[in-house]
């Protein structure tokens, strides 16, 4: 016998809002599977507003209503059981946040968890990683968002440390990291990779997402610090009309992929790491997992 649940997952980051619909399938003597069943990605740059004002606008307010109610449409007609919404760094930060909060409650039927950047590390932890993790590497794992990045090292099939930095695409985007910033991240990698050889960097993240989808490889292969290197280079070589006429990037991912590069770019650099594996996960995925082991 199969049983199939249907759970949702919305983050609301700093550069999108996502909708990730899952199909839990159970199988007796038979691991769970998780299959995707839908995802919608809005272009709402929250952080824009965050990071630069302090405060999200009544205009983007307004366009989070709209998209709320259409993920809560979406949620009906796929018969969705449970969901739960998480909001990241540009929410936490925004002084009105919470206040943002209660007008999705009150004009959407929706609660937001406004969680913070080890919460936020622990759900993307509880994913698919397991997977990946061999229990004889060792493994930095980099999620890189709009406005933070989370880091989290595994050893031993075990996560050894984790820390959430507030350095993202939006803020690099408006010149909002300062050489400070970066130190702490060099100083925090080295001395936590210190010990170990042979480090494997795990990636995710929709920038990474899309420089692998541009690489051409297979699920299962790894991106090299060379390529990624040249990579940037050749980003970095073209213009925002052209990243999105050339590349097909979305007009909101054009502008910021760079900037992820850089902060992969920069880990690989100060683990040692030569491979980057990209699993397609992320704080959705990590979402939906939490619920079904109801840690959410």
């Amino acid at each position: 016998m199969i049983s199939i649940k249907k759970y949702a997952a919305i983050d609301i980051g700093s550069n999108a809002m996502r909708l990730l619909i899952t199909n839990i399938v159970e199988q007796k003597d038979k691991e769970t599977q998780f299959n995707k069943s839908s995802l919608i990605r809005v272009p709402i740059r929250l952080g824009q507003d965050a990071f630069t004002v302090g405060e999200i606008s009544v205009e983007n307010i307004d366009r989070m209503v709209d998209a709320m109610k259409a993920f809560k449409l979406l949620m009906k007609v796929y018969q969705v059981e449970k969901y739960k919404a998480c909001a990241t760094s540009a929410m936490r930060e925004a002084y009105n946040g919470k206040e943002v909060a209660d007008i999705i409650r009150e004009k959407c039927d929706i609660d937001i968890d406004i969680i913070d950047g080890k919460i936020e590390a622990t759900i993307i932890a509880s994913s698919d990683l397991h997977d990946f993790i061999k229990t004889d590497q060792t493994y930095l794992y980099v999620d890189v968002g709009g406005g933070s990045t989370e880091f989290s090292l595994f050893a031993n099939g075990k996560m050894i440390t984790s820390k959430s930095f507030k350095i993202g695409t939006v803020r690099m985007l408006n010149n909002m990291v300062s050489d400070i910033v970066w130190e702490e991240i060099e100083k925090w990698i080295k001395n936590s990779t210190a010990e170990y050889e042979n480090v494997i960097l795990i990636g995710s993240g929709g920038n990474i997402n899309k420089l692998f989808k541009l690489s051409g490889k297979l699920q299962d292969k790894p991106l090299s610090y060379l390529y990624l290197n040249s990579q940037y280079q050749y980003l970095n070589s073209l213009t925002y009309e052209q990243r999105i006429a050339e590349l097909a990037l979305n007009t909101d991912r054009a502008d910021v992929i760079i900037h992820a590069t850089k902060i992969y770019l920069n880990a690989m650099k100060w683990s040692g790491a030569r491979q980057l594996f990209v699993p397609k996960i992320g704080l959705a995925d990590g979402i939906v997992k939490a619920m079904y082991q109801g840690k959410l």
